[in-house]
């Protein structure tokens, strides 16, 4: 993935992004007859511009596509004509300008749904809850759950899909406690609760490895079927057919063993046992290390093993199918989560609960955006959702210069019945500036750091 791939893949998710939140504040203040000058996607240098002859706004598109803004008529930034006074941002009644304000970041929202609608319209076939595998040594070890116990519900919420249980757990991170678990065995429902300390505070591992649970995994034999030209693998002597019996005398019983130790293992040399044409022979290969976006550090040999037809078993699968107006209830659902999901680690941010470096950066967001375009369109709308989510929420945020700083000025303006002093306001935009300036800062610190 070449870095012209992964910036035109940011383009186009950011790009709609932004366009439909200005969208949001400039057709609500059109509506509500307020007048527009300018309507700009990016920030920096105007790359193309135009104006039209029936409305005179300026249209533009500049070179920093990481914002934009909706600049209106306001006698706060200069002259206005006496007969456009009407039309003035700040001639307006304050559920107005709240109802203009407030539109880009709820348009983000509603996109959202709209997305996600179209990825929950297609039928589905996927796995079921059923655990498929219990780590030995972890919570769900010593709570006694078992293979084949279907995962039902977590801390009371319904978890139909291992979607819905992974969001239901990363609700959970950085708490201590127990976690409690729901599931049908046999026909019976259990209930656990899974111990946990500072859950997944400083752990690169998922939240279903934490707790010592994974998915149904179908057999794939540790045989190398495909060998990148520059891997470790091959450099290091292991020829395609090799089939891996042992890392460092611990035997493999299929190739999810394999990865599980080899990921484990960045940078150190390891003893690996191959059976090659029935004769065991014994290598020393080193995993290249290989920093994902999240800077976490992982082992690679570039090999792979490629199954044939996999047969899952019938307990393990469902078929998942929303009708139109379910699907739009689905999309809902789940727009609520990740808002309730965002705002709860944000306030466990503060708490010093979740560490500032899981802030991620423009350049971050830029690499995930290319893996997501690699891995397909539906990929890649799941992403701009999440992301149309995301930036939803944070320009709600009660901080000045974002739409909720604003916001709160106009609603304190109700209720006092006159408007915030000017001189209040500029001390909250200084103290604006700081905050959004620190994030920024912060966020590229932890980009630059996951290079």
């Amino acid at each position: 993935m070449n870095a012209l791939f992964i910036i035109m893949a940011a383009i186009l998710l950011l790009g709609p992004l932004i366009a439909i939140h200005e969208f949001g504040h400039y057709i609500v203040a059109r509506k509500l007859g307020v007048k527009v000058l300018v309507y700009s996607i990016g920030f920096g240098p105007t790359l193309l511009k135009w104006t039209s002859k029936k409305s005179g706004i300026q249209y533009q598109l500049s070179a920093l596509p990481l914002g934009g803004y909706v600049k209106m008529l306001d006698e706060r930034e200069g002259n206005v004509a006496e007969e456009d006074l009407p039309k003035a941002f700040n001639r307006q009644s304050p559920w107005k300008r709240i109802a203009i304000v407030a539109a880009g970041p709820l348009i983000n929202l509603a996109f959202a749904v709209v997305l996600f609608w179209i990825l929950f319209l297609p039928t589905q076939e996927q796995l079921n809850t059923r655990v498929g595998k219990v780590l030995p040594n972890t919570p769900a070890a010593s709570v006694q759950m078992q293979v084949g116990d279907k995962i039902t519900a977590v801390d009371g919420n319904e978890t139909k899909t291992w979607e819905k249980l992974n969001f239901a757990l990363v609700n959970r991170v950085g708490e201590t406690g127990s976690i409690e678990i729901q599931a049908d065995r046999a026909g019976q429902i259990q209930t656990f609760k899974l111990p946990i300390q500072d859950f997944l505070k400083n752990q690169n591992q998922s939240a279903l490895e934490s707790l010592g649970f994974t998915p149904y995994r179908p057999h794939i034999p540790a045989i190398a079927t495909k060998l990148s030209a520059d891997g470790a693998a091959i450099r290091q002597g292991m020829k395609q057919g090799d089939q891996i019996l042992a890392i460092d005398g611990v035997k493999v019983k299929d190739w999810f063993d394999v990865v599980q130790i080899i990921q484990a293992s960045p940078e150190k040399l390891l003893k690996i046992d191959v059976l090659r044409q029935n004769q065991r022979m014994q290598l020393q290969i080193m995993p290249q290390a290989q920093r994902d976006n999240m800077g976490n550090v992982s082992g690679v040999l570039g090999v792979q093993s490629i199954p044939g037809k996999i047969n899952i078993p019938a307990d393990y699968k469902q078929t998942i199918q929303y009708n139109p107006a379910e699907a739009f209830g689905m999309a809902v659902d789940k727009t609520g989560q990740i808002s309730s999901m965002i705002l709860n680690s944000i306030v466990k941010m503060v708490r010093g609960l979740i560490g500032l470096d899981n802030l991620s950066g423009p350049i971050t967001i830029a690499k995930v955006a290319g893996q997501s375009a690699e891995m397909g369109w539906q990929t890649f709308i799941s992403f701009m959702a999440l992301m149309s989510v995301s930036l939803g929420i944070l320009n709600l945020l009660p901080i000045p210069m974002l739409d909720g700083g604003h916001l709160i000025y106009y609603f304190i303006e109700l209720i006092r019945g006159k408007p915030v002093s000017e001189q209040i306001q500029l001390v909250g935009l200084k103290v604006g500036m700081v905050l959004l300036g620190s994030m920024m800062l912060l966020a590229l610190f932890n980009d630059f750091m996951r290079l």
